[in-house]
């Protein structure tokens, strides 16, 4: 089977966002993955931050994987890629001149569509890391991501945490990007149906929620009724490979099985608690 051109792929992702349906993501981080979420009949795949992070330099969410480094990610999935895939660009890393970069980057590796998200990356000395920049500061990065993008079929969704946000400052800052011109809206820390539908009557684009498989939201038809057109729940897949990678190795060293889970081996193996403790240490930053 031939490998789909990126600008066909892009065309594609564009129809599924024309439907009135949601479609769940497959967690696609490396060439075989991809293949094998398009050959399951998955319709679109997302290659996540952390994700990448951890398969690039088993390193935790922390923003400390780089453009080059992401990109180089990206290219390879893109190259072989028979679906859709949506490229999770944190903050564009850095301000909207580096956002600019991240998207003619992402847009040559071939992602049919990226985020773009309003969080304060990395985080600063004495903030949190899921504080948000200013509003004003959010809407020049989604249009400095609009003014950088050469193929007008690659989407851009602005990402937005409501988890952190009141009803009212959530509102107002997606139909800011709304307005700003961006394809879709982005949203994290959605609650229940009652917060999606508040939220999502004050939108006419395409809305991208990361559920991580929240219970409130797991009928479909009800999403798509609110305008949800794409669910990420989580990367189950690759810490699926991350524990299957341990037991059989764990094997053949003739070592007794372990308690281990996947999230537990995840954290074992990224240094996570080191990190933690150099950003409370160095950058008074609580995690």
């Amino acid at each position: 089977m031939a490998t789909p051109s990126q600008h066909d792929l892009r065309k594609e992702f564009r129809a599924l966002l024309d439907n009135r349906q949601c479609y769940y993501t497959a967690s696609t981080f490396d060439p075989m993955s991809a293949r094998i979420a398009a050959d399951l009949g998955f319709e679109i795949g997302i290659l996540g931050g952390s994700v990448a992070s951890l398969q690039v330099l088993a390193a935790p969410d922390f923003a400390l994987i780089t453009l080059s480094e992401f990109t180089e990610q990206a290219t390879r999935i893109g190259r072989v890629a028979r679906l859709p895939i949506i490229a999770d660009a944190d903050h564009g890393y850095g301000n909207a001149l580096n956002v600019m970069r991240t998207v003619s980057e992402l847009e040559r590796a071939g992602v049919a569509a990226l985020t773009i998200e309003d969080t304060l990356l990395p985080a600063r000395y004495g903030h949190k890391s899921t504080d948000l920049i200013p509003l004003e500061e959010g809407v020049g990065k989604i249009q400095a991501a609009l003014e950088a993008r050469i193929d007008p079929a690659m989407a851009i969704f602005a990402r937005t945490n409501a988890g952190q946000l009141s009803v009212e400052d959530t509102i107002t800052r997606t139909m800011a990007y709304q307005e700003a011109g961006a394809d879709g809206i982005c949203m994290v820390g959605i609650r229940n149906f009652d917060h999606l539908e508040e939220v999502a009557r004050h939108l006419s684009v395409p809305i991208m929620l990361v559920a991580y498989d929240n219970p409130e939201l797991r009928d479909r038809a009800r999403l798509a009724e609110a305008g949800v057109r794409v669910v990420v729940n989580g990367h189950a897949a690759y810490f699926a490979a991350i524990k299957a990678t341990y037991d059989c190795l764990r094997e053949q060293r003739g070592i007794a099985e372990g308690e281990l889970d996947a999230s537990e081996l995840s954290t074992r193996y990224s240094t996570l608690e080191e990190n933690r403790e150099w950003a409370r240490r160095y950058m008074d930053v609580s995690e």
